[in-house]
C-alpha cells in the first residue's frame, strides 16, 4: 500500500484550493496538502523537504508558477510540478512546459487534474527507479575496477608484508622487553598488521575473499570482543554489552562478523571525541512483510540484531545517504579510508543480512545489524593461538618458493627450528630437487599455490604419485577467488595464507608432521590434474 502523496499547493484562493482538494479526493488520490500563498512561504516549505508533488497556480499576486518551477527545479530537479490555471492560453502553456512544468490542468476542467498526478507520480517513480538501477550500475563498475585492483596487487603486496612481518617477528623474539629496538620492531609489526587489515579490507568489499561461514551464537561472539573493545575506545565512554539471553544462532564467518563489530565501535568513538555512552546489544526479532517493504535487501521471518548505539555528534540527511559508499569519509585526510561501512555491508550482505542506521545531528547514531536465525548445533570455534617456545624438529622440509626474499625467509624460520630444509623457486625444480635427493625422505612439502613454468597444486600431485605419504602445505598471497580456480581451497587442504608470522608457520608445520586433527588435509591420488612433465 503506496503512502499518501504529500503536495504542496501554490494558491492564493482558499475556493479554489478546496476545489482542487475536493477533486484530488473524488479520484481516488490519498493525500496530504499543504497550502501556501507566496514566495516565501512556498520556499519555507520546499526547505522543510518531504514533497512528492507541486501544484501552483499560474499567476498569484506577487509571485508565479514559472518562478516555482524554476525555484523547486533548482534544488529537486526531479521533483513534478503541474500547474493548476484559469488564465493559461496555449503559449502560456507551452512556455510552462519548456520551463519544467510536468503538466498543466485549467481549473475549469479539473476533470484532468487526477489522471495528471498520477502520470506525474508514475513518471517519478520510474525516473527514481533508473537513478538507483543506474547508480547500482557506477556501483558495480567501481566494484569490478577495485577488485581488479585489489587482485593484482594482493599477492606482491602481500609477499612484502610476509617479508616485514616475519624478519620483524625474528628481531623482537631476540630482543629483551625492556630494549628500545624491540618497541621500534613492534611499532613495525603494527603497521604491518594496518597494512593487512586494509588489504583484507579491500579484498572482502570487492568481494575477492572467500567467507568460511560457520554456525556461532552471535551473542557470545560479542561478548568474547569484549576486553578488544575496551582497549580501543577512551576512557571517558562508558560501554555497556547486553546480549540477549537466548539469542538464536546465525551462520557467518566468525572473523568477518568481528571485523564489522570493530568498524561500527571505531565509527561510535569517532563520534565521541568528548566522551559518552556506547551501547553493544543482541537480540531476537522477527520482520514482517511491512519491514521488508520499506528496506530493500531485508528479509522476512527470523532475525538476530546486533545494535551499536552511541550517544554522539549524529549525522545528517546527506551523510546518511552517503555512508555505505565506497571511499566516502567524514574524517579528516589520513584518518580514514573510507572502507570501514562499505566493508561492514558487504560482508552483512554475504551473510544474506542487512544493516540500517538510524541517526540525528546532535542525538547519536544506532546501527542495527540483522542475519537470518538458524536452527543448527554450534559449530566448533578454534582458541587463541598458543603462546610460547616454537615446536622444533628434524625432519626434512621442501619449501617451493618464486619470491627469493619470502623463500629465504620461510627457509630461515624452519632452519633456526631444527629442520633440515630444502628449496626451489617453481614446480619444476622442485620435482627435480626431489627426484636428486638422497638423504632422509622429504616429510613435508610447504609449497607457494601460484608459480611460473609449474604451480603448487600440479607439482604436489605429480609428488603424491611417487610419495604417496607426503604432506604439503600451500601457501598463497592471492586472493582467494585466484586461489580457488586451483583446486586449493576444498575442504580438508592444508593451506597458510600469506603474510604468516613465524610462530604461524612453525606451530602449522609441526601439527601437519604430527598428524593433528586441526590440520587435516586431502589430496586426491592418482595421476597430475593436467600441465607439466611426468618425472623421470
Amino acid at each position: 500500500m503506496k503512502s499518501p502523496l504529500r503536495i504542496l499547493h501554490l494558491e492564493d484562493d482558499p475556493q479554489d484550493a478546496a476545489l482542487v482538494l475536493s477533486a484530488l479526493e473524488a479520484g481516488g488520490v490519498t493525500c496530504t496538502m499543504t497550502n501556501v500563498q507566496s514566495r516565501d512561504k512556498f520556499v519555507a516549505a520546499l526547505e522543510q523537504g518531504g514533497i512528492d508533488l507541486v501544484l501552483s497556480d499560474y499567476s498569484l499576486p506577487a509571485f508565479d508558477g514559472l518562478s516555482a518551477i524554476k525555484i523547486a527545479h533548482a534544488r529537486w530537479p526531479d521533483l513534478p510540478v503541474i500547474l493548476v490555471s484559469g488564465t493559461l492560453g496555449e503559449e502560456l502553456a507551452i512556455d510552462s512546459l519548456k520551463s519544467g512544468a510536468t503538466d498543466y490542468v485549467l481549473k475549469e476542467r479539473l476533470s484532468r487534474l487526477v489522471p495528471a498526478v498520477r502520470r506525474a507520480r508514475l513518471e517519478a517513480e520510474e525516473r527514481a527507479e533508473r537513478r538507483r538501477l543506474e547508480a547500482q550500475f557506477i556501483e558495480a563498475q567501481k566494484m569490478e575496477v577495485i577488485g581488479h585492483l585489489a587482485s593484482g596487487v594482493a599477492h606482491d603486496f602481500n609477499n612484502i608484508l610476509a617479508v616485514i612481518i616475519g624478519y620483524g617477528s625474528l628481531i623482537r623474539a631476540d630482543l629483551p622487553p625492556e630494549s628500545l629496538v624491540r618497541k621500534q620492531a613492534e611499532e613495525i609489526l603494527h603497521a604491518a598488521d594496518r597494512a593487512v587489515g586494509l588489504t583484507r579490507q579491500l579484498l572482502v568489499f570487492s568481494r575477492r575473499q572467500t567467507i568460511q561461514p560457520i554456525v556461532l551464537d552471535l551473542g557470545e561472539a560479542v561478548l568474547g570482543m569484549d576486553k578488544m573493545l575496551r582497549r580501543l575506545i577512551d576512557e571517558n565512554v562508558e560501554m555497556t554489552i547486553v546480549p540477549a539471553p537466548e539469542a538464536g544462532r546465525i551462520k557467518a564467518d566468525s572473523g568477518y562478523i568481528g571485523q564489522v563489530l570493530l568498524n561500527l565501535v571505531v565509527n561510535a568513538r569517532d563520534a565521541m571525541p568528548n566522551g559518552g555512552k556506547l551501547s553493544i546489544a543482541t537480540r531476537n526479532v522477527t520482520l514482517d512483510a511491512a519491514y521488508v517493504h520499506q528496506h530493500p535487501g531485508a528479509t522476512p521471518g527470523d532475525q538476530v540484531m546486533l545494535s551499536v548505539s552511541d550517544s554522539g555528534t549524529g549525522m545528517t540527511d546527506e551523510v546518511k545517504a552517503r555512508i555505505f559508499e565506497a571511499f566516502f569519509t567524514t574524517k579528516a585526510a589520513g584518518k580514514g579510508t573510507g572502507l570501514g561501512l562499505a566493508t561492514c555491508q558487504t560482508i552483512v550482505q554475504q551473510c544474506a543480512g542487512h544493516i540500517v542506521v538510524d541517526s540525528e545531528l546532535g542525538q547519536g547514531t544506532t546501527f542495527k545489524v540483522y542475519f537470518p536465525r538458524v536452527e543448527q548445533p554450534l559449530d566448533f570455534v578454534a582458541g587463541p593461538l598458543l603462546t610460547g617456545p616454537l615446536p622444533r624438529g628434524t625432519e626434512t622440509l621442501l619449501v617451493v618458493e618464486d619470491d627469493p626474499s619470502v623463500r629465504h625467509l620461510a627457509c630461515g624460520i624452519l632452519e633456526a627450528q631444527g629442520y633440515a630444509v630444502l628449496t626451489a623457486a617453481n614446480g619444476q625444480d622442485a620435482l627435480h630437487i626431489a627426484r636428486e635427493h638422497q638423504g632422509p625422505p622429504i616429510r613435508l612439502v610447504v609449497t607457494d599455490v601460484i608459480m611460473p613454468l609449474m604451480g603448487g597444486k600440479v607439482m604436489a600431485e605429480w609428488l603424491k604419485v611417487t610419495y604417496p605419504d607426503l604432506k604439503i602445505l600451500f601457501t598463497s598471497g592471492y586472493t582467494d577467488d585466484a586461489i580457488a580456480k586451483h583446486g586449493v581451497l576444498e575442504p580438508g587442504v592444508a593451506f597458510l595464507s600469506k603474510p604468516y608470522t613465524p610462530a604461524t608457520l612453525a606451530r602449522k608445520v609441526r601439527a601437519m608432521l604430527d598428524n593433528e586433527p586441526d590440520s587435516t588435509f586431502l589430496l586426491k591420488p592418482g595421476g597430475p590434474a593436467g600441465g607439466g612433465q611426468k618425472p623421470r
